[in-house]
């Protein structure tokens, strides 16, 4: 399995700059590329990472996309003096010639191939090329918003030539919509085209009908461009989670991609005089963790935009940091969607639900009213919305203000990566098949379990044969606690037992929100009033007498026997209300009786990792040992797991997950994807 992260940076592409003055064009500079390296050096991120160097993109592979007149006007700029150069670049929409613009146009295409090259021959896992001038808004015949070539486009149409891929899925997250993009792949159904952007009704650049969310593509490609409009500025990293959880991941995983792109910009990061919006840097590292659960892992990360050198600088790094397998932070804000964005996930949904089987069984209806028609600000340089929390406002003049907002963000939810990734108290037969990247630590002694269970845990242990299993969870919690290690992992005669001993030993050391998501029949539930512990356990019927509450939520689920259909319930359920609940450690226990294959419980411990610093304890019945080596796997990060055949979900379980759904999202906004008809109207 390939390991690695590549990075790809050449100094040369500084070297592209405005030459003259243009209000629009002034903000391209060439510090959005010099500072985001040393922001990365800064974390010591480029010494942790592989380096590739760049190349030159041949005329061939430009030719892949653009037409052979605009490679030939941009060839031509090479000699031109400054008046020539205006005079060329004033033919285009935003954009701007220097006399060595042809030459950094071709170094980031030619860096993007290499990246493309290096994750598709498995010399490395994933990677990052740091590019300008960016790609995304250049079309087949002309230059457009600051960018000449349409560098992920290339890198598509490349990876299709050279290595026969049938399904790419690229993730637009930069704030402006990659209309080029979408004019190269409308009607190609092998990729999957997916942009959100600030929109506002069609008044923010590019101002076109066809980024809107009814733009789905044409003939054989109708289902894949998706468009996610923002139609308000402000949106913050609920607004992302969510469009995730409810429109992206699920039409990927079912999409089912072997390359995944991401046209990287953080003009969608907060600062940032283009976007407006409210999203922190962690974000970033949320995305793109989710991300990483795709394509075996195989991700290409291409910067677009971000003209907040701050902003863009630190979200680069978090996104880097995550693609090296590092802890993911914590994500902040309120983990609520605001109305407005609930309402273009309900409409993207609506617009999507006759080409993925997916959305067959949704409820889904397009929206008309709605909220933001009626004050429809003609400025675009409105403060963010008032509905997150974030407080600082967003135009250029701030620069100061977000810049020592980030500084002091950036220290609260930044921590020491804990020098083990994965630990186990190891048990009889282990060092066979467990991973060499598990670290085994040494057990508890007999008496020490003993004084420790007869002290709190007395009314829960009555046999002598689970003390020693109860041992290694007290040690492995333990070094969680203290961030000795990420995760870890433990085998129990009794897994129902060692979970509600687990539970209570885990708030009795402090932590103040534990989710755990209990697999199998769980036997003892704890008592979760005081909202310290959330409770989701996934067993096959209703057990008489039990019913759901805000922190004990029962999710009947029998895994079908065809493949894997339990997407839906990791991405429509669980994890929007574990994000809603922000826990500072995850417990996964997986009990008798279990009714999810082994690719369903890797899927629920593969995403769950973003939660709690990616804190997670797994606890496993001691008969389950392939079970055990692949929850392994999935926890030390050494490679991808496979998540089986992707199977739709049928109409009872969609309605199961929706009768949740309602049931809990006033509690748990993030399960929010659609509203009523006479609310967005007010």
């Amino acid at each position: 399995m390939a390991s690695g992260t590549a990075l790809i940076y050449d100094e040369e592409m500084t070297t592209h700059k405005l030459l003259w003055s243009d209000p629009i064009c002034d903000i391209e500079v060439p510090e959005r590329l010099s500072s985001s390296y040393e922001q990365l050096r800064s974390y010591h991120l480029v010494e942790r990472c592989v380096h590739v160097p760049a190349r030159e993109g041949s005329e061939e592979e430009i030719l892949l996309v653009h037409s052979l007149e605009h490679l030939e006007v941009a060839k031509s700029t090479q000699t031109m003096d400054e008046e020539e150069l205006k005079r060329v670049s004033e033919n285009y929409d935003a954009f701007f010639f220097h006399p060595s613009t042809y030459r950094c146009a071709r170094l980031a295409v030619g860096a993007t191939l290499q990246l493309v090259d290096a994750v598709m021959s498995g010399r490395v896992r994933n990677g990052m090329a740091l590019v300008r001038p960016p790609g995304h808004h250049s079309q087949r015949n002309a230059a457009n918003g600051f960018c000449l070539f349409n560098n992920v486009a290339i890198a598509a149409e490349y990876a299709k030539l050279k290595y026969g891929l049938k399904r790419i899925l690229i993730v637009d997250w930069d704030v402006h919509h990659g209309q080029g993009t979408q004019y190269i792949f409308e009607e190609d159904p092998s990729v999957l085209y997916f942009s959100w952007h600030r929109y506002e009704h069609q008044e923010f650049w590019p101002s076109l009908k066809e980024s809107d969310y009814d733009a789905v593509g044409l003939g054989k490609a109708k289902g894949f461009n998706i468009n996610l409009p923002w139609n308000k500025v402000g949106m913050g990293n609920s607004d992302y989670l969510a469009a995730f959880f409810h429109v992206l991941l699920p039409t990927a995983f079912e999409f089912d991609p072997e390359l995944v792109i991401v046209s990287s910009g953080y003009d969608s990061g907060i600062g940032d005089p283009e976007g407006q919006m409210n999203a922190t840097p962690e974000v970033f590292a949320h995305l793109t963790h989710f991300l990483m659960q795709l394509a075996n892992g195989k991700l290409c990360v291409i910067l677009e935009g971000g003209y907040h050198l701050k902003s863009l600088g630190e979200s680069v790094c978090m996104t880097v940091k995550t693609l090296l397998g590092d802890p993911v932070p914590q994500v902040t804000g309120e983990m609520a969607p605001c109305l407005s964005a609930v309402e273009s996930i309900q409409n993207v949904r609506a617009a999507h639900k006759p080409y993925w089987k997916w959305l067959a069984f949704e409820d889904t209806s397009f929206l008309q009213n709605l909220s933001t028609k009626s004050h429809l600000l003609k400025t675009t340089n409105t403060n963010p919305s008032t509905e997150h929390e974030s407080k600082i406002t967003n135009n250029s003049n701030d620069t100061v203000k977000v810049d020592r907002f980030l500084e002091l963000h950036m220290k609260n939810i930044l921590f020491p990566v804990p020098p083990i990734k994965t630990a186990t108290t190891g048990w009889e037969g282990s060092e066979y098949f467990l991973s060499e990247h598990v670290q085994l630590v040494k057990e508890m002694d007999k008496t020490e379990i003993k004084a420790l269970v007869s002290g709190f845990y007395a009314d829960l242990v009555k046999e002598d044969k689970t003390l020693l299993s109860l041992g290694s969870m007290f040690v492995i919690l333990d070094k969680i606690l203290k961030k000795e290690v990420c995760n870890g992992i433990a085998v129990s005669p009794t897994a129902a037992l060692s979970a509600a001993v687990a539970l209570r030993h885990s708030v009795r050391l402090g932590f103040q929100r534990v989710l755990c998501v209990f697999v199998g029949d769980m036997q003892m539930i704890p008592n979760t009033e005081d909202g310290k512990m959330l409770i989701i356990n996934i067993c096959e019927k209703e057990q008489p007498g039990k019913t759901s509450c805000k922190h004990c939520i029962s999710l009947n689920w029998k895994e079908d026997a065809e493949g894997n259909d339990f997407f839906s319930a990791v991405l429509g359920f669980i994890l929007p209300v574990a994000y809603s609940y922000q826990p500072n450690l995850t417990v996964i226990a997986v009990g008798p009786n279990r009714n999810l294959g082994i690719s369903g419980i890797s899927l629920l411990v593969a995403l769950l990792q973003g939660l709690a610093e990616s804190r997670i304890f797994a606890v496993i019945e001691d008969t389950e040992i392939s079970l055990m080596q692949n929850v392994a796997k999935v926890l030390v990060g050494a490679s991808t797991p496979s998540f089986g055949i992707y199977v739709p979900p049928t109409q009872e379980k969609v309605n199961r997950i929706k009768a949740l759904r309602d049931q809990f999202q006033q509690e748990w906004k993030m399960l929010q994807c659609s509203v009523k008809e006479e609310i967005s109207s007010n």
